[in-house]
C-alpha cells in the first residue's frame, strides 16, 4: 500500500526520487561567485578608450560631439554628482482591459561646477522609474558655461549671456545677474541652476509653466544653449586636434581582435 502510495506521487519517500536538486542550490547564477558584478565592461569603443585612460577629460568627449551610450563613462569623469528627483507624476493609458496607470520621472543630476543632465524614465513601478531617469539623465549630461556680471574677477559666477529655453509653450530666460544677487527662480529652477553651478541669476518664464515637465526642459535647454553662442574670447581660431577615435585607431583596431 505504501509502495503504491509512493508512485502515486504522495509519498516519495525515503530514497531522494522526484525532481530535488540536492547541494546545488536553487535558482539560476548562483554559485557563480568567482564573478563580481560590479566591474565595468564597456561595450562600446569610446567606454574601452575611456577605461584604459586614452580619453582622460570630459571635455575632449564635448568637444568632438561624440555621444555618450554608457552610463559608467560619466561616473569615471564625474563621480561627485548629485541627483534630485524634480517630479514624479501618473500616467495613464486605456486599454481593453481597462487603464493603465504607470509613474513618470523627472530626474535632475548635476555636480556645481559646469555640468548638468535631465532625465525622463515612465515605468510601471515608481524605484524603477526613478532609477531609469537617473541613467537617462546621465547620459545627457551637458556642459554649462558660466561668466561674470560687469567686472571679471574672482570665480565664474553666473551665466555669460543671456540665454533662452523652450519646450511646449513653456519659455525660460535666463539673464545675468551681479555678484550677490542670488537666484532669482521658481523652486524647481533653483535646484536646476545650483546643480549646473550658476550662483546669481535672474529668470523669465512664460507660457504654462505650470506644467513641471516643460519647465524644467526648457530651462535645461536654456542651460545647454550657454556653448551656444561665440562672445569675443572666443573668436581666435583654434588647431583642431584629431578626435581619440582617430588618433588611437591603432589600438582600438587590436583591441577589437583580442
Amino acid at each position: 500500500m505504501s509502495d503504491e502510495r509512493g508512485r502515486g506521487g504522495f509519498g516519495r519517500g525515503g530514497r531522494g526520487r522526484g525532481r530535488g536538486r540536492g547541494d546545488r542550490g536553487r535558482g539560476r547564477g548562483r554559485g557563480r561567485g568567482d564573478r563580481d558584478e560590479n566591474v565595468w565592461v564597456p561595450v562600446t569603443k569610446l567606454g574601452r578608450l575611456v577605461k584604459d585612460g586614452k580619453v582622460d577629460r570630459l571635455e575632449d568627449i564635448f568637444l568632438f560631439s561624440i555621444p555618450v551610450k554608457e552610463a559608467q563613462i560619466i561616473d569615471h569623469f564625474l563621480p561627485t554628482l548629485q541627483d534630485e528627483v524634480m517630479k514624479i507624476m501618473p500616467v495613464q493609458k486605456q486599454s481593453s482591459a481597462g487603464q493603465r496607470t504607470r509613474f513618470k520621472a523627472f530626474v535632475a543630476i548635476g555636480d556645481g561646477k559646469g555640468h548638468v543632465g535631465l532625465g525622463v524614465k515612465c515605468s510601471s513601478e515608481v524605484a524603477n522609474a526613478i532609477r531609469g531617469a537617473i541613467t537617462i539623465a546621465k547620459l545627457n549630461v551637458v556642459p554649462v558655461r558660466r561668466g561674470y556680471w560687469g567686472r571679471v574677477s574672482g570665480m565664474p559666477h553666473t551665466v555669460p549671456v543671456k540665454v533662452t529655453g523652450k519646450c511646449g509653450s513653456v519659455r525660460v530666460r535666463l539673464i545675468p545677474a551681479p555678484r550677490g544677487t542670488g537666484l532669482v527662480a521658481s523652486p524647481a529652477g533653483k535646484k536646476l541652476l545650483s546643480m549646473a553651478g550658476v550662483d546669481d541669476c535672474y529668470t523669465s518664464s512664460r507660457g504654462h509653466t505650470r506644467t513641471m515637465g516643460n519647465f524644467i526642459k526648457a530651462l535645461f535647454f536654456a542651460l545647454g544653449n550657454t556653448y551656444g553662442y561665440l562672445s569675443p574670447e572666443l573668436w581666435p581660431e583654434y588647431k583642431l586636434l584629431p578626435s581619440p577615435f582617430q588618433e588611437h585607431t591603432d589600438w582600438l583596431s587590436k583591441e577589437g581582435k583580442q
